[in-house]
């Protein structure tokens, strides 16, 4: 005798079928709000920062930015400087033209009010150049840098001496 089992057909999971595209639908909606809350997220983050742009999430008219007015750059031209300079074996001549970029007004006042102790200073800083030293960017730098140490020491009867940003050459001749 045969007994006769009920089987019950198994259903395929790989088929296509609304299980399926259901979970779709749902992993892809879950993605998108994931998505849309990174963006919203990043956009709040950036507007608590301070960071002002177009942005179409804005309730009122962005603020007017103020333009960061820059002050004027301040020169002060010297006279252009001759000296002679000498080491072991020849004599040379300089030939440079120097102008400072000065901090504020008062600094520029200073330096026309004492000029002559300025060109003094400067000269006496040239005199004792060598004139293969100056010529290489080494030593144009340290003339630089002994330049605005010695031109910002105060003039008497000044507390301080004036506040200068840069020394430029605007000619530099070694003969």
């Amino acid at each position: 005798m045969a007994t006769a089992t009920k089987r019950t057909p198994i259903s395929n999971t790989s088929s296509s079928g609304p299980g399926r595209l259901g979970k779709l639908l749902l992993w892809v909606l879950v993605i998108a709000v994931v998505a849309g809350g990174s963006v919203a997220g990043t956009f709040y983050y950036l507007e608590k920062m301070g960071f002002q742009g177009n942005s179409a999430f804005a309730e009122s008219a962005p603020a007017e930015r103020i333009p960061v007015v820059l002050p004027a750059p301040i020169f002060a031209p010297l006279e252009p400087f001759t000296v002679t300079l000498r080491d072991e074996r020849t004599t040379r001549i300089l030939y440079v033209a120097i102008t400072l970029r000065l901090v504020d007004e008062a600094s520029r006042n200073m330096v026309t009010e004492y000029m002559p102790e300025v060109r003094d200073r400067v000269l006496r800083l040239l005199a004792i150049q060598n004139p293969s030293y100056v010529q290489t960017p080494e030593g144009r730098e340290r003339l630089v840098r002994d330049l605005t140490q010695l031109l910002q020491r105060p003039y008497q009867p000044q507390p301080r001496g004036p506040e200068i940003s840069a020394v430029l050459f605007t000619a530099f001749v070694v003969q």
